[in-house]
């Protein structure tokens, strides 16, 4: 399982590589107005490719090793679903291409586009449980080529459609020709790996897979609301070039979401096998290690951009987003929390007649949600917009934890377990006083990519000496250290007599 998630977690750190490399890419070839529709149009893709599927292709890591003599229809409905809402939304924007007004009004020009845009996202609808399909039927290598080669397709073509024609139009067209690779990609996988698909159609079969994934695919669709909505409200109210700071503003780090994903991968057998056993002391105890590992690398990441936040900015996406520093700013609360989410999210899996409790919640919150944007969005402004964003969120967490805290029986005995990571964040903070007195020091003397570098390397000196004198390491974590460190140095007194007796020689 382990090395699974490690194959999983090596092709979406490929990925993220190139996804995070195009934004970066293109915001430095197209104006700000182009970048803000470039958002917009994704933004929609983006949305459609998470909810429209309702999260139906999930149910082949079900029915696949429970039907093997059905494997062909299972998938064949799961393509068969996807294609019939894909179709509905292609539609909808072919027949009535002033939707994307409705949904952008200051960004009329979005409109001559509907058409196309239609079209990408029946594609990228359709083709969208290409790696999932893979993984659910145990070829894990085969998942990792289609995560890398797909995402490196991708980019390549939407960057050499800006580089030549640095348009919209153009990314639209690329994102066509991108999405009609992979559905290729798709069908012929699908022939070649299952046998009778598409030969016969088990509308029993489709009803039962139906069953099993809407009440999960719908608590998937209410999140993916939940954190997209405010961006439609934004956009809504505000013209694209507004949109663009707001989006740089909400940048998310896909780095994090690796690393949840990777950790959630061998996180949610493990505490489904406990529960079966009842042993819920263990599952406190393993979520209390894992949230300690995460801490880590979570309240580091923070703090140190809490501080370096507008260097950063301006490295990847130059000073004229300079602006976007205190949505920004905002927007990082996200991260410390996704450490609560990586916690509770075993625990609703793994207990399914709580399932029904987190569609309550989140149907509550994305009520209120909706509500407050609807009203309050051009009085708060974009600052109060993501204010209201990041309040809803933490609400979620805080309430669903709770639940989950009564649903495992804890104690406040075993609070104790978690000391390691209010030490975890008393070290960042320390670290990030440190780094805001460099920073200080070296700001204005130096570009921002050298303040950028000097004050990174403050942090982590930093940030590391606070976690050895809090004796947040455990023993065996302090002798593995101490191990490293004599190897290094080890190495390095190699090093320099090889090129000594090289000079010498």
């Amino acid at each position: 399982m382990t090395a699974r998630a490690a194959w999983i977690m090596s092709a979406r750190t490929v990925a993220f590589v190139l996804s995070f490399a195009l934004p970066l890419l293109l915001v430095r070839r197209l104006d700000q107005t182009s970048f803000g529709l470039y958002k917009q149009v994704f933004l929609v893709v983006g949305t459609a490719v998470n909810v429209l599927p309702l999260g139906f292709h999930m149910s082949a890591f079900y029915f696949l090793p429970r039907e093997p003599e059905r494997r062909g229809e299972v998938v064949f409905n799961i393509l068969l679903f996807h294609l019939v809402v894909a179709a509905l939304a292609c539609l909808a924007f072919v027949l009535r291409p002033t939707l994307i007004a409705a949904l952008f009004p200051g960004s009329l020009e979005l409109v001559a586009y509907a058409p196309a845009l239609g079209v990408v996202l029946l594609l990228w609808v359709v083709s969208s449980f290409l790696e999932a399909i893979a993984m659910a039927n145990q070829e894990t290598k085969t998942a990792t080529l289609f995560i890398v080669s797909m995402q490196l397709a991708r980019t390549l073509l939407l960057l050499v459609a800006a580089v030549m024609f640095a348009s919209v139009e153009s990314l639209i067209y690329a994102a066509i020709i991108q999405g009609a690779l992979q559905t290729v990609v798709l069908v012929a996988y699908l022939f070649v790996r299952f046998e009778g698909f598409g030969r016969r159609f088990d509308p029993k079969l489709l009803r039962t897979q139906l069953s099993y994934a809407l009440p999960l695919g719908i608590a998937g669709f209410l999140y993916s609301m939940q954190m997209d909505l405010h961006n439609y409200f934004v956009s809504n109210r505000f013209d694209a070039a507004t949109f663009a700071v707001y989006a740089v503003g909400c940048f998310n780090l896909p780095l994090i979401h690796i690393l949840s994903d990777s950790v959630g991968s061998v996180m949610i057998p493990r505490v489904a096998e406990l529960e079966k056993r009842g042993e819920r002391r263990e599952i406190v105890v393993l979520i209390s290690r894992m949230m300690r590992k995460l801490a880590a690398a979570y309240f580091a990441l923070y703090a140190f951009l809490i501080v370096m936040g507008r260097e950063f900015i301006v490295v990847l996406f130059r000073e004229q987003y300079l602006a976007s520093w205190p949505i920004f700013a905002i927007n990082l609360a996200m991260i410390p929390l996704g450490i609560i989410t990586s916690a509770y999210d075993p625990v609703m899996r793994a207990y399914p007649e709580h399932r029904f409790f987190l569609l309550r919640a989140r149907a509550v919150l994305l009520a209120g949600l909706f509500v407050a944007l609807w009203f309050g969005t051009r009085r708060v402004g974009l600052v109060g917009v993501i204010s209201l964003v990041v309040l809803t969120n933490l609400l979620e967490r805080v309430v669903v934890a709770v639940r989950c805290g009564k649903a495992l029986g804890m104690t406040w005995g075993q609070f104790a377990l978690f000391k390691d990571v209010g030490k975890l964040a008393c070290a960042a903070a320390v670290a990030a006083v440190a780094t805001a007195l460099v920073r200080a020091v070296v700001v204005g003397a130096l570009p921002p990519f050298f303040v950028l570098a000097v004050c990174g390397v403050v942090f982590v000196a930093a940030y590391l000496a606070c976690v050895w004198l809090f004796k947040i390491l455990s023993p065996d974590e302090r002798d593995g250290a101490l191990r490293a460190l004599r190897t290094l140095q080890r190495r390095t007194i190699h090093w320099r007599r090889a090129a000594a007796n090289d000079a010498a020689g």
